[in-house]
């Protein structure tokens, strides 16, 4: 089977609620809400086993964002999760509390992005602000948030991953974000699409970096230069389920 007719059909049987839900993934979350902000902070949490993802998440009060910095500073005590202790979480939160008072996340993106339909420029913009609006520093904050760049050298995938989200509309994505055009959207890599896409020949790059993302991009982009990230979730599924491909002769 040619490559193209073979993602084109795991992208119509993964991207499926069916298929969303059968395993735990944050988007389930991000899902229930349809919030930008709140998509955000499922996406950036979205490192480590997905169950234990998952579990965390449901644990959250994102009605937080709506209240007092005194409140999220007390009502965050007891959270942590893997580098984010409980005042980094607080911490994460009143940041993203204040960005709202301040520009909406679909705005910051975007202003980056229409300079030059640079989905990394306005990843770059999206951090810069974030840091202007918080002077609060530790190492649990700034893995979630990630650091200051001018060319990346990691994979971006968690950001990647949320724009999809944000941008892309279908069964699964939520498309919340209208001035974004999805044929301009990276690859949210992760070890798994990374492995799977070396085993389709989709790539030849073997270290998993931001390199790899541009490469696997342009070669999605030869199979549906219109949207070239519907491929994503159906990859990822493919290579975390270690799923027996059939011949592609």
């Amino acid at each position: 089977m040619h490559i193209k007719a073979l993602l084109d059909n795991f992208a119509l049987n993964k991207n499926t609620q069916k298929e969303l839900f059968s395993h735990p993934d944050p988007l389930q979350i991000a899902s229930i809400y349809k919030n930008p902000t709140i998509a955000l902070i499922c996406a950036l949490f979205a490192y480590g086993n997905a169950k234990n993802i998952v579990n965390f998440l449901q644990k959250l009060d994102f009605s937080l964002l709506k209240s007092s910095e005194k409140i999220i500073i007390r009502e965050s005590k007891n959270l942590k999760y893997r580098f984010q202790n409980s005042q980094d979480i607080a911490q994460i939160f009143i940041t993203l509390k204040r960005l709202q008072n301040e520009d909406s996340i679909e705005n910051i993106f975007t202003k980056a992005y229409k300079k030059e339909q640079n989905i990394t420029e306005a990843i770059s913009n999206f951090i810069d602000t974030i840091y202007k609006i918080n002077p609060y520093r530790s190492y649990g904050y700034e893995f979630f948030f990630s650091k200051k760049f001018q060319k990346p050298k990691s994979t971006l995938k968690r950001y990647n991953m949320y724009l999809r989200w944000m941008v892309r509309k279908d069964e699964i994505d939520l498309g919340l974000f209208k001035n974004i055009d999805k044929k301009d959207l990276l690859i949210p890599l992760d070890t798994h699409t990374h492995k799977i896409s070396l085993k389709l020949k989709l790539i030849k790059r073997k270290i998993y970096d931001f390199q790899s993302v541009l490469e696997l991009t342009r070669n999605l982009q030869k199979l549906d230069p219109k949207d070239p990230i519907k491929y994503d979730f159906a990859l990822y599924r493919i290579g975390q389920n270690k799923e027996i491909l059939w011949s592609l002769n």
